[in-house]
């Protein structure tokens, strides 16, 4: 079937009801399914040993603390007894459909990556897997009151043992790394396949208050500008709608959709080197000097007001 690996934060409070809520929810895709938890937080131990897990206490740790992701994915590919690994962050919960995406492109392809959308979802308490209709509540609770984040928002990564021999060094619970782990299956290059509109991946929504600055740490912070350089300096960074597929309920097919998002990203390349390098000042004299009759046609500029204000 497949190994899952993943990393934790300490198992308190809200925390560590969501990430045994997602732990759980894997090993129930498969009887043949292996879990990896990387890292000696809190709580990691108890719970692997509670549910029949694979705990590895050691990882390599940036000095900030954060985990590595080229050794989580390089030690889980020599360690994974299934030929086809998935990486799901801690805190989604995965349901059949799931192992039935996993089972069409498999049975398919030899070599792919699969990605997709998650479904950002308000669990606060336990979920009672002991009720059978567990996985049918949490799918209609998902699809009524979640919201299906962004196409830039990446939650898991199923891939064939091998993808990833060589990763530089990103580090996990910051910005860009899966980016770049997207950029790199498109580069070998293998199948990446959009399955968003194939499994609803339930994350559980939590703040953010591990970090000192909040969400505004984690998505702004010196690692998160450090992964942006490793991931070069934005260049290898490639996300959901960048998919050379879509797996849906017809099947696979082309993602003709990924065409558009590379003109939109050429255009924002662009966009920047006009409002924010050396043509700036040539920009703001026609933004100022054209003002009027723009305003009378209504016509506007925001994303050079948006540099300008940021100027």
């Amino acid at each position: 079937m497949i190994t899952f690996f993943t990393t934790a934060k300490p198992f308190k409070g809200h925390n560590g009801v969501i990430q045994r809520n997602a732990l759980k929810s894997w090993t129930l895709l498969h009887p043949e399914v292996e879990v990896i938890v990387f890292g000696d937080e809190a709580g990691v131990a108890e719970v692997c040993a509670e549910l029949g897990l694979r705990h590895e206490r050691h990882v390599e740790r940036h000095e900030s603390g954060l985990k590595y992701v080229r050794y989580l994915f390089e030690q889980a590919q020599k360690m994974a007894r299934h030929d086809y690994l998935g990486y799901v962050n801690c805190d989604i919960i995965l349901l059949r459909d799931f192992a039935d995406a996993f089972q069409r492109v498999r049975s398919q392809l030899a070599k792919f990556l699969m990605i997709g959308r998650r479904w950002d979802t308000e669990i606060a308490l336990p979920v009672d897997f002991s009720n059978e209709q567990w996985e049918l509540q949490t799918r209609k609770l998902a699809l009524k009151t979640g919201k299906h984040q962004i196409l830039s928002f990446i939650d898991y990564f199923c891939f064939a043992k091998g993808l990833y021999p060589d990763i530089p060094p990103l580090v996990v619970g910051r910005n860009y790394w899966d980016h770049w782990l997207v950029w790199r299956a498109l580069t070998t290059p293998v199948p990446v396949i959009d399955c968003s509109r194939a499994v609803v991946a339930v994350h559980q929504n939590h703040d953010y208050s591990y970090h000192p600055k909040g969400r505004a740490g984690v998505w702004n912070g010196i690692e998160a500008d450090e992964n942006f350089r490793l991931a070069g300096n934005g260049k290898h960074r490639r996300q959901i709608s960048d998919s050379t597929e879509v797996l849906d309920a017809t099947g696979i097919r082309t993602n003709m959709g990924r065409h558009w998002s590379t003109t939109r990203r050429t255009a924002r390349r662009w966009q920047h080197f006009v409002y924010g390098g050396v043509l700036q000042p040539v920009a703001f004299f026609v933004y100022d000097i054209t003002r009027p009759l723009r305003h009378a046609l209504g016509l506007r500029n925001g994303a050079l007001r948006r540099y300008r204000q940021n100027a």
